[in-house]
């Protein structure tokens, strides 16, 4: 099990009115769990993984960079479980989040 932390500066609106927290997915063959919660960061944007993929931290910084340039969120922490997802996937669950994290 790899553990990696990136956290990025977040966009400059707010998010809209929503839950506290949300929980997408699940941790099963190639898919994972992403639990997104607000949080005060200073406007950045927090992402803690844990994955069964080693040594993929690249590819995962290239597919949280683009999220963050497609929503630009803030102040969000970001707790993904993963069991080998692929990218599109990661996407996914990453805009499935914060979808429901705001229009809850």
């Amino acid at each position: 099990m790899e553990k990696l932390t990136f956290e990025f500066e977040g966009g400059t609106k707010s998010l809209e009115a929503g839950s506290a927290y949300v929980v997408v997915g699940i941790v099963a063959s190639s898919n994972l769990e992403v639990l997104a919660e607000r949080r005060s960061l200073g406007g950045k944007c927090r992402f803690e993984i844990a994955t069964t993929a080693a040594n993929f931290g690249e590819t995962w910084k290239v597919v949280l960079l683009d999220f963050m340039d497609r929503n630009k969120p803030r102040d969000v922490f970001f707790s993904i479980n993963d069991f080998s997802a692929i990218p599109p996937v990661v996407s996914l669950r990453l805009d499935q989040a914060l979808e429901q994290l705001t229009h809850s």
